[in-house]
């Protein structure tokens, strides 16, 4: 089976839709790639802060939910980063010209909506880990219901 496009697979859309392509996904895990490049988003000196690595392991989140709802013929839905925990990451930056590795793999998923994800960025040359964290997200059934609700 091929894979699809990465960004058929999370709500982002233009510059913000960071990750360049899928590399592996099934039920649990996905891999998807990010190429340090001169137009790559955040490129600041030679390389794009560690800080944005967040972000790639967020957005390896969504394109893990997006699969899933794409195997189940469902659309993709937005979902919500509820926190990170215990972000490490061994270099200051992704240095411009790397390929980065962005793996995700879930640990949980309630009925609720609430999950789990252990994440991880290797850097896609040597192999070795830059950064690492848990991510802990909520896909609400009905978006829109759901901001309503937190509205009011």
């Amino acid at each position: 089976m091929s894979l699809p496009d990465i960004r058929t697979l999370v709500p982002h859309s233009g510059t913000m839709s960071l990750l360049g392509r899928l590399r592996a996904a099934d039920a649990e895990t996905l891999c998807a790639e990010v190429a340090i490049g001169a137009g790559t988003l955040f490129l600041d000196g030679g390389g794009v802060g560690a800080w944005v690595g967040v972000e790639y392991m967020a957005q390896a989140v969504a394109a893990h939910a997006g699969y899933g709802a794409r195997l189940r013929g469902e659309a993709v839905r937005v979902g919500f980063l509820l926190g990170t925990r215990r972000y490490a990451c061994t270099v200051p930056a992704f240095p411009a010209g790397s390929v980065l590795h962005v793996h995700v793999q879930r640990v949980l998923q309630g009925e609720n909506g609430l999950g789990a994800y252990d994440c991880r960025i290797v850097d896609g040359a040597g192999g070795a880990e830059w950064a690492s964290a848990t991510i802990t997200v909520f896909q609400p059934d009905n978006v829109e219901e759901f901001l309503q609700r937190s509205s009011e």
